[in-house]
Formats: C-alpha cells, sequence, structure tokens
C-alpha cells in the first residue's frame, strides 16, 4: 500500500502567513485532487511553543536567516510562526482536512527543530509515523507539500532511511528559497538519495 503525506499545509506557510513560502496554496487545490486517490492519508502539522528556540525572538541580536547554534545542533532562525492553539498552525483553508486520516505533530519540544514528519532534527524523539505507516503495511509514500527545501526534503529522506519507497509530488511542493535555487537543489538530493520526482500524479499512477 502506498500512503499520500502531506507536509505542513498551515495557514503561515501561505500568503499572509508569518513564514509565506512562494506560491504556497496554490499546493492546496493538488492535495485535495490527489487525497481521493490514496487508500491512505497522514499530514505533518508544525506545531510549536511559543518560545521555540529556532524563532529569532529568542535569540536576542539575531536575524530572521541566521546560523546559530541550538544544543549543538546547527539552527536556522525563523519568524514566530505555527505557534500552538493560533490561527497561523490551523491547516490551509480549502484544504479537504477530513481526508486525512493521522495528523502528526512536530516542532513540540521548545529546544529542537523538527523539519521532518518522521522525527526531530536530532533524531532524539520520533513522531510515531513510521510506526503508523508500518503497522498498516505501507510500504510506500508519496510526499508533498511545504516547503520543499526544508520539511518535504527531510521527511522524504527519513522516509527513505525508514526503509519505504518514496515518490515526492513536485506540483504539490513549493520552496522557501532561502537561497536561490534552494528548492532545485533539494529534489536533486532526493533523487540521489533514492526518492523519485514525479511532475504530477494521475489516477493509474497509484
Amino acid at each position: 500500500m502506498e500512503t499520500l503525506v502531506l507536509v505542513d499545509l498551515q495557514n503561515d506557510f501561505l500568503p499572509g502567513g508569518a513564514l509565506p513560502v512562494p506560491e504556497g496554496d496554490r499546493v492546496v487545490p493538488v492535495a485535495n485532487r490527489l487525497m481521493p486517490l490514496f487508500p491512505l492519508v497522514v499530514a505533518t502539522q508544525d506545531w510549536h511553543p511559543a518560545d521555540h528556540l529556532s524563532f529569532a525572538s529568542q535569540h536576542p541580536g539575531r536575524r530572521v536567516g541566521e546560523q546559530v547554534q541550538v544544543r549543538g545542533l546547527d539552527q536556522t532562525l525563523w519568524p514566530d510562526h505555527c505557534v500552538r492553539e493560533t490561527w497561523g498552525a490551523d491547516f490551509a483553508p480549502g484544504l479537504a482536512i477530513w481526508r486525512v486520516h493521522r495528523i502528526f505533530p512536530k516542532g513540540i519540544d521548545r529546544d529542537i527543530d523538527s523539519y521532518s514528519g518522521f522525527y526531530d532534527n536530532g533524531h532524539l524523539r520520533s513522531t510515531e509515523l513510521g510506526e503508523f505507516l508500518r503497522v498498516r503495511s505501507v510500504r510506500g509514500v508519496c510526499v508533498m507539500g511545504l516547503a520543499t527545501d526544508y520539511c518535504v526534503q527531510f521527511t522524504a529522506l527519513d522516509a527513505l532511511q525508514q526503509g519505504f519507497r518514496v515518490r515526492v509530488i513536485s506540483a504539490g511542493c513549493r520552496g522557501v528559497n532561502l537561497r536561490p535555487g534552494d528548492a532545485d537543489r533539494a529534489l536533486q538530493q532526493l533523487q540521489v538519495a533514492g526518492a523519485q520526482i514525479v511532475a504530477d500524479l494521475n489516477p493509474e499512477d497509484v
């Protein structure tokens, strides 16, 4: 069985949000079109405490986009975003969320970020997504969402490391591109790691 994994389709990553991904809203119709094709759909959700250490606001004198060390790990600093129980953390309006079988929160620990839907960035704590999929005999995942060069990339890499076949749907992804070309490089790195990059999916492809 193959599962569709929707990565962080949340208000703060859409235009008008705290950390907008350019054209991020354009992936929502793609998600809605693809969900009915899959017997199982899961979603990840950034769910940060208000004082999360990935926020530039928690590091006086530092700016968004700078790199710091947090608990021994490299950390890009971001605007405050996807704070739990706020509008920004809610799923995108218009997303057919009722088709999602389970939501996996991530980034819940103040001290460590979590780009991947499977683990935090230090691989210290599992979100239980991998266990959930294995119990249901899932062999492959199709990954899409926001953003290509961060949470999509790391979710797909961890899926590969967990032994799943991985397809990344590029029509359903958009990148932050802090550096020009980051999203394209992320897709190239995923392909080298063993993921299949597909432009889009039709019913016969699932």
